[in-house]
C-alpha cells in the first residue's frame, strides 16, 4: 500500500539557513485532494511564496479549486468554485510568535493542509444555491421544482391579496 504525499506539507528547510529577504515560491496543481477531516478539493491550485525575515518565514498562500456541496433550496449536490488567498508568519521562535501561534516545526516541513482548510471554509457561501433562480422543492409533495413542475401553488397571505392584483398585467 502507497502512501500518498501531501502537496501542501513543504520542506522549508533550506529557507530557514538562508538570507533574511530570500523568497521561494512552490506551485501545486492536484486533481484531487481531501483536506481531513471534511473537505474534499478537485482541481486543487496554487501557489505558496515563502519570505525568509529576522522573526521567521512569511508565507503568502493562494489556492482554488471546486468542492461539492449542497443546494440549500433544492438538496441536489453541484460543484462550487472556491478560492481563497492567506499571508501568515511561521516564527522560528515563542518570542516571535504572532496571534495565529504557528511555529517553524523542528523538522522544517510546513503543512499548509489546516490552514488551507480552514480559509476554504470560510470562503465557501453561507447559503449555497445551485443556479441563483433555483425553484426549490415544492412544500406539499416534494418535487425539485428546477426538474418538475407540481399542481400545488404558493399559498399567498390574503393580507397581500391586493398586491398580488399588480404584479398581475391586465389587459
Amino acid at each position: 500500500m502507497t502512501t500518498r504525499v501531501n502537496p501542501l506539507r513543504i520542506n522549508v528547510g533550506f529557507l530557514v539557513k538562508a538570507e533574511v529577504g530570500y523568497t521561494r515560491t512552490i506551485e501545486f496543481d492536484e486533481a484531487e485532494m481531501v483536506l481531513p477531516p471534511d473537505l474534499t478539493v478537485y482541481d486543487l491550485r496554487g501557489a505558496a511564496t515563502f519570505g525568509r525575515t529576522p522573526q521567521g518565514l512569511v508565507a503568502e498562500v493562494a489556492l482554488s479549486g471546486r468542492t461539492t456541496v449542497e443546494c440549500v433550496r433544492c438538496l441536489e449536490e453541484f460543484d462550487q468554485a472556491i478560492a481563497t488567498q492567506f499571508t501568515d508568519l511561521y516564527a522560528f521562535d515563542e518570542r516571535s510568535v504572532t496571534e495565529s501561534q504557528l511555529l517553524v516545526p523542528a523538522d522544517h516541513h510546513i503543512d499548509l493542509a489546516p490552514l488551507g482548510r480552514e480559509y476554504l471554509l470560510l470562503d465557501l457561501p453561507f447559503t449555497p444555491l445551485c443556479q441563483p433562480d433555483c425553484q426549490g422543492l415544492c412544500p406539499v409533495c416534494g418535487n425539485n421544482r428546477n426538474h418538475q413542475a407540481c399542481e400545488h401553488a404558493d399559498p399567498i397571505d390574503p393580507r397581500l391579496m391586493a398586491l398580488k392584483d399588480l404584479l398581475d398585467p391586465k389587459e
